[in-house]
């Protein structure tokens, strides 16, 4: 039985259950009530739907970059385990005090350097994650706004 947060909130299946389509037909019911004049709804609905996609798209992307780094951090994780075994196993065939001293440190050092990289890498993961995420909503959002503009030179005003 999972006794961690996956057993209350199982994100992914959330996702694949999660349909935009079935959004944007109650939206477009809800919007057809309403006799508005001059709007073509059918484009309003679609203009949304669209919105939505992208929407999944950017979070879909940005939960995948997120599995990743997670996974990642299990890898990196493992890696250091292993390295500190390897070190405990070194220091003990340390001979003097000072050959231990400069052991001690060659290690620090490594693990220092390689802590260094590691974050690096993980921080390079989560940009680039968000910068593809970011690129999804954005493009959408200049799309929005031209179809915005579209359907603002299409609309029927009423007679004076």
């Amino acid at each position: 039985m999972a006794t961690g947060p996956e057993a209350f909130f199982d994100v992914t299946k959330m996702m694949k259950e999660f349909d935009p389509t079935k959004m944007v037909d109650e939206f477009s019911k809800m919007l057809k009530q309403y006799k508005l004049p001059g709007i073509d709804v059918d484009s309003v609905v679609a203009s949304q739907k669209k919105n939505l996609e992208a929407l999944t798209s950017a979070n879909r992307v940005a939960f995948e970059g997120l599995q990743a780094v997670a996974k990642r951090q299990a890898e990196i994780l493992q890696e250091t385990m292993n390295e500190a075994s390897k070190a405990v196993d070194s220091m003990s065939k340390a001979g003097s005090p000072p050959e231990i001293a400069a052991k001690q440190a060659e290690l620090a050092k490594g693990a220092f350097e390689r802590a260094l990289g590691n974050m690096k890498e993980l921080a390079d993961m989560v940009a680039k994650s968000n910068q593809e995420a970011t690129s999804t909503i954005n493009t959408r959002i200049s799309a929005t706004l031209d179809e915005i503009k579209e359907l603002a030179l299409k609309m029927k005003l009423p007679a004076a």
